[in-house]
């Protein structure tokens, strides 16, 4: 049954979940974070002439490289809170930052405490299986000669170009100072976000193709959820415009001048994003428009072709009540030829209506 079908569509239980984790998000909530079982500590040590890599596997050997002539990069996979406090701790990140890294849900944002910068944003992925965007949190935190980086998720990992960038004799990473690594890291995050939405547009454009061939009782209920995932996409990709926007004001004695244009580079690709999002979204309206014009004309259809076959055995119906009627004296009523004529007068009438309809254009 379609409708069974629809129905059961409609109350699926992660259906409601996935609204309740789009739509409701409470700040004020303290977060209750579940300690990764498995945490990674990479340490990048470069400088224009050499990179180094490590895999550390305490927190407490990436101490010494607070106070280095090289410049330094701390990538941790998998947040564990005692790690976290003992990390940042050392390297002076105000606890109110210790507490957005910890946290869960927080919105995309920016800060410069302690003559640090610290961004945080939502890396977003999309599940081809389920056709929804997956979030994972990223913390960045830039000081003098190095960055740290914070990723919940070990198994996926966005941040092998900037990886691969820094092997490379003479890249520009590799030249540069850690301002540009920051820069770098931000753009990864921003560029992958054309991805997930070139993989909504696909599916968007599937979707309108469905609706125009052929409308089912599915269609509002995909409308409904694609428009639920560019909610969540949008409430991802908009703060990250004032996050960039608030870097270049900030004149931070970190940001270096000749990097302060890619930083301008990044900004002007978010500005793009957001208003890819605000288009994808008139898309969705227009789609579930779209819906309901078909659906509308359809009915309309089905109405249309009701009244013509009503018409059409009106006449029939008006002959036959005549003939019906329980009166003695009725012309034509005994005559050996009465039926063959109230019938042919049936027959008659309505090619003759037809004649009349298709010459009006009517059907």
């Amino acid at each position: 049954m379609p409708g069974k079908k629809y129905l059961e569509y409609i109350l699926n239980p992660l259906e409601l979940l996935r609204t309740k984790k789009v739509l409701h998000v409470n700040p004020t909530v303290l977060p209750d974070r579940v300690p990764t079982a498995e945490s990674s500590i990479m340490l990048y040590e470069y400088n224009n002439d050499k990179v180094d890599s490590h895999t550390l596997k305490d927190v407490n050997d990436c101490f010494p490289y607070l106070n280095t002539p090289t410049n330094s990069w701390i990538n941790v996979d998998g947040l564990r809170k005692e790690d976290v406090e003992k990390l940042c701790t050392h390297f002076a990140v105000h606890p109110l930052l210790i507490e957005d890294i910890l946290s869960i849900g927080q919105r995309p944002k920016m800060d410069e405490i302690n003559g640090l910068l610290f961004c945080l944003m939502n890396m977003l992925y999309f599940n081809e299986k389920d056709s929804s965007v997956e979030t994972e949190q990223v913390s960045i935190i830039l000081g003098k000669n190095f960055v740290i980086s914070f990723q919940e998720d070990v198994s996926r990992d966005l941040f092998n170009p900037v990886r691969d960038k820094l092997k490379l004799s003479g890249s520009k990473v590799r030249m540069s100072g850690c301002d540009f690594l920051y820069y770098s890291l931000i753009d990864m995050v921003v560029d992958n976000f054309y991805v997930v939405m070139e993989k909504l547009g696909d599916r968007i454009e599937q979707l309108e193709e469905e609706i125009i061939r052929r409308p089912n009782n599915r269609s509002l209920a995909q409308i409904n959820r694609l428009r639920k995932e560019l909610i969540f996409l949008k409430r991802n990709v908009s703060p990250v415009r004032e996050l960039v926007n608030g870097i270049l004001r900030s004149e931070s004695e970190l940001i270096e001048e000749r990097t302060e244009k890619y930083f301008k580079d990044v900004y002007d690709h978010i500005v793009q994003a957001h208003d890819l999002a605000e288009n994808y979204r008139d898309m969705m309206m227009s789609l579930q428009d779209l819906y309901l014009n078909n659906v509308n004309l359809k009915l309309n259809e089905v109405m249309k072709v009701m009244a013509i076959v009503t018409c059409l055995l009106a006449p029939a119906t008006v002959i036959g009540g005549i003939f019906g009627m329980n009166f003695d004296i009725i012309p034509l009523l005994h005559n050996q030829w009465g039926f063959f004529i109230s019938v042919a007068l049936m027959l008659i009438v309505p090619i003759w209506m037809i004649i009349i309809f298709k010459r009006r254009g009517w059907f």
